[in-house]
């Protein structure tokens, strides 16, 4: 039976974009399948349909769900509150309990049927390769699958291990490849090893039985979202003039490190590490905090005088600006009062930076400028353990309770993929900004998502110079975000833009570009290096499948009409 049963049983909305999914995955014998809708569109919903349709038909008994950690709890919480399928989150309390409660030797994963379990703790086949090799699952469902794609690494050997221990996977990915056609090819032949012949050369064609992919402004998620996803806000560049000690700072690594003019003295490294400069800068565009990290770990190995002279002297103007010298902390204080955010007040934002150093610094010093307690504010990052992470995500996600008066996150990358940060806020603070559309993108999605009630709003403190062929915020990161801002409103992502895949790639890219003289448009604007980009690109367009009618419906047997007669009828008798 190809048709929906249970269409109409969940505890969502009504959105026939939400049910392809799993009509396209019921087509073949073994329901196999890779979601690749843009950020926010809910593809956890439409994975929980499919399973729910395959528990429906006995075909769902044992399920094994892969997620990074820091999403395990929310996922675990959406299939269980939406569509009643429970699943063990084994998490590191969670092994912890099950060392416990099991005999030794036992496979834990003969023990629970259904489990969540991260995709860090699964990948240690050393720990759990031969239980893995000694299981069979009904289906299989591995989140953000893009960071399954480099071949030979233990996520990669995991995936194919997986594969083929399961009757129908469910892959997900709002960023399913990395511009490479063969690394692609590899995704897809987890799902069907005999859709694509040659991974070097294939279309679209080819493989659109085995995977969707929509965005917002698709015909039909724009038709549906209605009022359920306001349009987002401008993205606000909030211009910080540079104090004069950051001035002297810019001026240093402009005239020392990143003036690349033909003059005696500069710059102070050599072709061979002509990137680092740039590492420096994005720290210093981050915080002086992060600046003063950077240049005391390159001081552990730096060996050439010269660099170490210049390294200390740009140390040294860096300690020497306080938190009031700082332009953008002062920036960031007025615009979260702007917000609204206070001890008063029940308006939240979430702050990212990519500095782990500036986002302690900030949680250090920022919440007593808005009279806010300690316990009003939340920090994650990376070095965070799992719980730990899972329990922030939910905090910032519940309302106000005795217990609970959460006001502000201050969030690095860690929080961009999968994380709905959406419930209970609205506003988005970029204390730094990525030097990658990509990864704009996927913050932005955070609060930016199906569900949200108002309008999403997005800042970003752009810390501008005066001194000559400075290359401050208003160089780079400025202009991507205009840029990430038209390429969502025109075309629903900004893959289309970059025609790179991974933030990091894109990221090389536009710093090798700026070292050959290119300017952040010219970047932008080029053609696409090769065929196999364009190629790329163009399966990455939106796919719709029957779109003309609405899922077929298929005939669901009961023993009661409903629900109500069901409810009656136990109580009589």
């Amino acid at each position: 039976e190809r048709g929906l049963a249970l269409a109409d049983r969940f505890l969502i909305d009504d959105l026939t974009y939400q049910l392809r999914p799993a009509e396209l995955a019921l087509q073949g014998l073994r329901p196999r399948i890779l979601l690749a809708d843009v950020v926010g569109l809910g593809k956890t919903l439409e994975i929980g349909i499919i399973l729910a349709e395959l528990i429906r038909r006995g075909r769902g008994e044992r399920i094994l769900v892969v997620t990074p950690q820091q999403v395990l709890e929310q996922f675990q919480h959406e299939l269980w509150t939406r569509f009643a399928i429970p699943l063990v989150r084994l998490d590191s309390v969670g092994i912890e309990r099950i060392q416990r409660d099991i005999p030794a030797g036992r496979n834990p994963f003969l023990f629970y049927k259904r489990a969540i379990i991260s995709v860090d703790t699964l990948k240690n086949q050393g720990r759990y390769g031969q239980h893995l090799e000694n299981m069979h699952w009904d289906a299989v469902v591995i989140d953000e699958s893009h960071n399954l794609i480099n071949e030979g690494n233990l996520r990669n050997r995991l995936a194919k291990l997986l594969a083929k221990q399961t009757d129908a996977l469910i892959l997900a990915s709002a960023t399913p490849h990395n511009g490479n056609a063969k690394s692609f090819a590899e995704l897809i032949k987890l799902l069907d090893p005999s859709a694509i012949a040659d991974p070097k050369d294939y279309s679209a064609e080819q493989i659109k039985h085995l995977y969707l992919r929509r965005t917002k402004v698709t015909p039909e998620v724009r038709d549906r979202i209605g009022g359920s996803w306001p349009d987002r806000g401008p993205s606000e560049s909030v211009r910080c003039p540079a104090t004069p000690k950051e001035e002297k700072v810019f001026e240093e690594l402009t005239q020392v490190w990143l003036d690349t003019r033909e003059r005696t003295g500069s710059p102070v490294v050599g072709p061979d590490r002509r990137l680092f400069p740039y590492t420096l800068l994005k720290a210093f565009l981050s915080s002086h905090i992060a600046l003063r990290s950077t240049v005391e770990r390159r001081l552990k190995n730096a060996t050439e005088q010269r660099e170490i002279d210049a390294l200390k002297s740009l140390h040294a103007l860096a300690a020497d600006i306080t938190d009031d010298d700082s332009a953008k902390r002062r920036a960031l204080i007025d615009k979260l009062k702007e917000i609204g955010v206070g001890a008063n007040s029940k308006k939240r934002a979430v702050v990212f930076s990519e500095s782990v150093p500036t986002l302690n610094w900030l949680t250090e010093t920022i919440p007593a400028e808005l009279g806010l307690k300690p316990d009003q504010v939340l920090l994650m990052h990376g070095g965070i353990g799992d719980q730990e992470q899972q329990r922030i995500v939910e905090a910032f996600s519940l309302e106000d309770s005795p217990d609970n008066k959460v006001r502000i996150l201050f969030t690095g990358d860690v929080a961009s993929e999968g994380v709905n940060l959406h419930r209970q806020c609205h506003n988005l603070v970029h204390y730094d900004l990525p030097w990658s559309l990509i990864r704009i993108e996927q913050r932005n999605g955070r609060i930016d998502r199906y569900g949200q009630e108002h309008e999403p709003r997005f800042h970003a403190l752009i810390l501008a110079s005066e001194i000559e062929l400075a290359k401050d915020d208003t160089t780079v990161a400025e202009k991507l975000l205009k840029r990430e801002e038209q390429a969502h409103r025109s075309l629903g992502t900004a893959e289309a833009v970059t025609r790179e895949f991974t933030a990091k790639k894109e990221e090389d890219r536009l710093i090798k570009d700026l070292l050959a003289g290119k300017t952040v448009e010219e970047s932008l604007d080029q053609p696409p290096p090769d065929d196999e980009m364009a190629r790329l690109a163009a399966m990455m367009g939106i796919v719709e499948q029957n779109t003309a009618e609405p899922p077929r419906r298929a005939p669901d047997p009961k023993l009661f009409g409903s629900t109500e007669s069901f409810v009656r009828e136990a109580l009589r008798t």
